[in-house]
């Protein structure tokens, strides 16, 4: 599993490329929004001054080290940042877990699911995973229909596996292996 450089990637309306220190206030305005804290297990709310900047400055040291992949996910025409999706690997296993998140005035557009989609075969044709899994909140059926569209399929559920917010939420696995061939893209 080839990992220390990380090359752009594209799709028909996407660019995902690395993260620089000047999406710092962008990240903080789109993350900030309590709608995608409410979605995420580990993005805050409020999403405070420097969280951006400090997460972005460890990126480099994650890639080379095999830890994570990070993308920012921009419209490919503009350059608009609208969002983040990225792997936190287990090398060892040819594991990775697939994150992602839009910014609310992008949700609805299918920008999750493109991304989510390259996300898989980045993971399988370049870093030669052997599976790719997540995890969404059962209350957030969204998320859970961009993993089935990308060809990730439903493991079970973990009742009131994580906290966030002083309430204890239900997880939904989903995963993918490489032997399972090309997701049908639908």
């Amino acid at each position: 599993m080839p990992i220390m450089s990380q090359s752009n990637l594209h799709t028909e309306r996407l660019a995902l490329r690395a993260f620089v220190t000047v999406d710092a206030p962008r990240v903080q305005q789109l993350a900030g929004e309590r709608e995608i804290a409410a979605t995420t297990l580990l993005i805050p709310h409020p999403y405070g001054d420097g969280v951006a900047e400090e997460w972005i400055a460890a990126m480099p040291d994650n890639v080379a080290a095999g830890r994570s992949y990070e993308y920012a996910i921009t419209i490919r025409e503009t350059g608009e940042l609208i969002g983040a999706t990225g792997f936190r690997l287990r090398s060892d296993w040819e594991q990775a877990e697939l994150g992602y998140w839009i910014g609310v005035p992008y949700w609805g557009n299918g920008y999750a699911t493109e991304a989510a989609r390259e996300m898989v075969r980045f993971g399988f044709e370049e870093l030669g995973l052997h599976r790719i899994f997540a995890a969404v909140f059962a209350n957030n059926p969204a998320s859970a229909r961009v993993l089935q569209k990308a060809g990730l399929s439903y493991e079970g559920r973990h009742r009131g596996s994580v906290k966030k917010w002083d309430e204890f939420l239900d997880t939904d696995s989903y995963a993918i292996l490489s032997s399972d061939g090309r997701p049908h893209l639908s």
